[in-house]
């Protein structure tokens, strides 16, 4: 090999690199919180995490560890929202008229069920549906469940409610009567709407009663810190206007723009709020809907959030706060009786660890519910060093290098061609 091709190649293998894994210790982490209320007999523990680690700690949590002294010990995040089986579609049968109603039977999936929703067409209709079940389609004892309202209010913009809200049940078939002006026709299908045994725990994020005016429209604005998770946003409204239907947009934005004007959306999610307490027709009309889906993401900056109600031409509802809320996460691990446990975060350069005791992880009953210290500064934290390959640290020397080997490969090129035409 050549001395200048030599060289290239040293000059290529000096800027490259590979960075090795990164692990954690103690020094490094930025910020530390006691777990409290520990068991002084072994066992599992699980302790709720407030949304104040979200804004120190890196991305998705990714950075948590917990120790004993310096022993570092495993543990599962969960997130405190129980799974829920899919919406089922049940088909209806016996679908007809009888004594001036509307009435179908519907064979239901095995296993317990509550809510159920009329897949009704047509608009502006009010209709009072009593709801039987038996265990035999025909012939055997109905056992009566209720008799409950389902409406739709096109005309006065308050939009529509076809659930039915049962009691945890368990029939086999239910059997429906609608009294009302909904025709056979109307009546599309029956869907079982699977609802979690316990409901998810949310905690507040940010809260805001300062509901500006724009147009005809009522804005309220939020700022998240970064890796902030927002799961759903809700209104509480006040006593004015009793009834109403609104359709909400909401809005992320970076809190800073990169230039000039204002920065493009990050995400957005649209939906409806809704409050109905009244008796329309000898109806009594009860139907609450105060909260919308957020965005689905996180962002890695802070951002800007807008709520924004569209009132049309009705009276903007009276709001006493709007809240975004992020369902609660938790995080469980094997407790040795007496022992104390800190958890550390703040370093963004580590990546989520991978235990057995995870993957093996089963959640029990009598679990202990601990509890986490106030948020301290890690006294023996120090920077971590720059371990990135010395490419990525300077990568103006890299490109540099790369135009160097490019002149001296043309140089070789040159001179080869060179010295072939004098021997020719």
């Amino acid at each position: 090999m050549s001395p200048v091709r030599y060289a290239a190649l040293v000059l290529l293998l000096a800027f490259a690199g590979s960075g090795s894994a990164v692990k954690p210790e103690i020094k490094y982490f930025r910020y530390e919180r006691k777990v409290e209320k520990t068991p002084q007999q072994a066992g599992q523990t699980c302790v709720a995490m407030g949304p104040g680690i979200f804004a120190h700690a890196a991305p998705g949590l990714a950075d948590l560890r917990l120790y004993r002294g310096t022993a570092e010990t495993p543990y599962v995040l969960r997130k405190a929202e129980p799974a829920a089986d899919a919406d089922q579609t049940v088909a209806l049968v016996n679908l007809g008229r009888r004594g001036g109603r509307t009435v179908f039977d519907a064979a239901m999936l095995a296993g317990e069920y509550s809510d159920v929703a009329l897949e009704v067409t047509g608009q502006n209709f009010i209709a009072t549906v009593e709801v039987s079940g038996s265990q035999t389609q025909l012939g055997g004892a109905e056992t009566r469940i209720g008799s409950y309202t389902i409406f739709d209010l096109t005309r006065e913009k308050l939009g529509r409610s076809t659930v039915l809200h049962l009691p945890r049940s368990d029939f086999r078939f239910l059997h429906f009567r609608v009294d009302g002006p909904i025709a056979p026709d109307q009546v599309k299908g029956l869907k079982v709407l699977r609802v979690p045994a316990s409901r998810p725990r949310y905690v507040t994020v940010a809260e805001s009663s300062n509901v500006e005016q724009k147009g005809r429209d009522s804005v309220i604005r939020f700022t998240v810190p970064a890796h902030m998770p927002v799961d759903r946003v809700v209104f509480v409204p006040g006593a004015s206007p009793t009834d109403f239907s609104r359709e909400v947009q909401v809005v992320e934005k970076p809190e800073k723009a990169s230039g000039a004007g204002e920065p493009p959306a990050l995400l957005e999610s649209y939906g409806n709020v809704l409050r109905i307490h009244r008796v329309e027709l000898g109806h009594r009309l009860n139907e609450e809907r105060l909260s919308v889906a957020a965005p689905v993401g996180v962002s890695n900056t802070a951002t800007r959030w807008t709520v924004t109600i569209e009132n049309g031409d009705d009276t903007p509802i009276s709001l006493s706060a709007v809240r975004l809320e992020m369902v609660e996460r938790d995080f469980c691990f094997h407790a040795e009786g007496g022992a104390e446990y800190t958890l550390y975060y703040g370093d963004s350069a580590l990546q989520a660890p991978q235990y057995d005791y995870a993957t093996l992880f089963v959640p029990q009953a009598d679990a202990v519910t601990a509890t986490l210290g106030p948020e301290m500064e890690n006294s023996a934290y120090e920077p971590r060093p720059d371990t990135r390959p010395f490419s990525e640290r300077h990568p103006g020397l890299l490109w540099a290098a790369l135009v160097i080997v490019i002149l001296l490969l043309g140089a070789i090129a040159l001179r080869s061609a060179r010295h072939t035409g004098s021997a020719a």
